[in-house]
């Protein structure tokens, strides 16, 4: 089995990064909407400017964002994706991607019409981010879903060459049910969080059990 492809998102503090900064995650995760991990991008980018991130990409997440709102974010940051978490219409997401240079993810919740959007979404998301539905909240309930339908929505993403990260809920104690369904990519927030500050004894231990299960897989 391949190594998935792993976000931590949420990083809301200097230390945070600190923690995050040396870990197998590929992507970083900064929040830039309502939400009790929303960041500056000020401070980012001085935060940035002062860790070593390991060569690893930026994610900005973005809720009903106008243009303006990013393309402020990314003279601060540069971010190498955004992500759109919100019910933003396709010809922003576009302007965007074109503008900007940067791959565009689409946040879903996972119900009945999930592959119908994912399909729909594919020729401008290069990424999708799929997360629990629950009643109120875009993201970070750290509550799971069903995910025996993770091969499904994985077979969309391969067959239009999207990524495709699978979050809610995912953290060291469970990451090997959900590596029994080979996605593609997962995205951890709450799951690596203690008091809510990033945590690197869960980090490391998440870590060693995803590598275990590939190694063996």
């Amino acid at each position: 089995m391949v190594k998935p492809l792993l976000k931590y998102c949420g990083i809301r503090s200097y230390s945070d990064l600190q923690t995050v900064a040396s870990s197998q995650a590929d992507y970083l995760g900064f929040i830039f909407a309502d939400s009790k991990r929303k960041v500056d991008s000020k401070e980012v980018k001085e935060w940035l400017q002062k860790v070593n991130i390991n060569g690893k990409k930026i994610v900005a997440v973005f809720v009903n964002a106008t243009i303006e709102q990013i393309e402020t974010v990314y003279q601060d940051i540069k971010m190498d994706v955004v992500q759109f978490h919100g019910d933003e219409p396709v010809s922003e997401m576009n302007e965007i991607k074109n503008k900007l240079n940067v791959e565009i993810w689409k946040a879903l919740h996972q119900h009945s019409e999930t592959e119908e959007e994912m399909i729909s979404y594919h020729n401008i998301a290069d990424g999708f981010v799929v997360d629990s539905k629950v009643k109120g909240q875009r993201g970070g309930t750290g509550v799971t879903f069903d995910w025996t339908v993770v091969p499904k929505f994985t077979e969309i993403a391969k067959r239009y060459n999207n990524k495709l990260f699978i979050a809610g809920g995912v953290k060291p104690d469970n990451i090997e049910k959900l590596l029994d369904y080979h996605p593609i990519g997962i995205d951890l927030s709450s799951g690596i969080e203690l008091d809510e500050r990033k945590n690197k004894e869960m980090i490391n231990e998440l870590e060693e059990r995803m590598l275990n299960y590939v190694r063996i897989s």
